[in-house]
């Protein structure tokens, strides 16, 4: 069976814009998009340019875009492409510059896993003084991460702010917050850098990078987690950490949010910022989307108090 390849090429020393070509295959039970491109290279068109090492899905480096979502060209099947799209279209990782075809320049991807100071801080050990093993669980499985960019290429922050250090390196992050060996210390100033702008509360919860991670590694998940530790830290003042608190304060003293004096909790007394929000305010008013802030609690509020206060796996709520 002969299917259409629909691959995006470019080379910005040569071209102005990208295009896309067709190439006519002759497939077989079992062959990944991978295979395909190899295929092609070797067959048809030896410009054709990608990057691929171990085929196994354990580098990383034939993250691409295939039928809109990022995926391992290793190990994504062209028979079920086919079935679900009806056709194989190929495209580099989004919003990371194009080297040449669908290899992109990796170098920004890098420099933010490095800005996060992927290493141990402190004196690598418990604050008792003896070194502990981690326990692989704690991690969460971030420590699966194969750095293949898949998540920030579908990251709409990242594609919003390219200066925003993204779910792959944030993840890695948090894989030294939860290991024991670093110092209390080193966590606290690793979470100092993290809730500055750009960085744990930039990011939207879009949960693209979940749904294309090829490893299950679930970045906004730990990005979550980093929320939660950078708050029981003591860094309560970002204007993402007030949110959270203020939510949490109103839902336990009215059973639901208060969207009157929400707002009041996020800027606080900061005039200028209240000044901008106040037309927001009075539109809503108008429209009737302003509860009273003077209403009763729910009936019942007991019971979501109670909810609030047990503590969870993973910490407090």
């Amino acid at each position: 069976m002969r299917l259409p390849f629909i691959i995006t090429k470019y080379n910005p020393e040569l071209e102005h814009a990208a295009h896309q070509e067709t190439y006519r295959l002759a497939v077989s039970r079992g062959m990944t998009v991978l295979d395909a491109l190899i295929r092609i290279k070797n067959e048809l068109d030896g410009r054709v340019t990608f990057r691929y090492s171990c085929r196994s899905a354990i580098c990383g480096s034939c993250a691409m875009t295939i039928n809109g979502s990022e995926k391992l060209a290793c190990r994504t099947s062209i028979r079920k492409e086919w079935e679900r799209h009806g056709k194989i279209d190929i495209a580099p990782l989004r919003h990371l510059p194009i080297l040449k075809d669908l290899a992109v320049d990796m170098a920004g991807f890098w420099s933010k896993t490095r800005a996060v100071t992927p290493w141990l801080g402190g004196d690598s050990s418990s604050d008792h003084g003896l070194p502990v093993m981690p326990d692989a669980y704690q991690f969460h499985n971030v420590d699966a991460c194969i750095m293949c960019g898949a998540c920030v290429a579908a990251c709409t922050s990242h594609e919003a702010d390219q200066g925003f250090l993204g779910p792959a390196a944030l993840a890695k992050a948090y894989r030294f917050i939860a290991d024991p060996r670093e110092s209390r210390a080193a966590k606290t100033a690793r979470l100092a850098v993290l809730e500055r702008p750009t960085g744990i509360w930039d990011c939207t919860r879009c949960n693209f990078c979940v749904q294309v991670c090829p490893k299950d590694v679930q970045p906004m998940e730990a990005i979550i987690r980093l929320r939660r530790a950078a708050i029981e830290a003591g860094f309560t003042q970002t204007g993402g950490a007030r949110h959270v608190l203020g939510f949490k304060q109103l839902v336990a003293r009215f059973g639901r949010l208060n969207e009157a004096i929400m707002p009041l909790k996020v800027v606080g007394l900061h005039l200028t910022r209240l000044a901008q929000i106040m037309p927001l305010g009075i539109r809503m008013l108008l429209k009737g989307k302003v509860p009273n802030p003077l209403h009763p609690p729910i009936q019942g509020v007991e019971h979501v108090r109670r909810i609030l206060t047990r503590p969870t796996r993973g910490g407090p709520v």
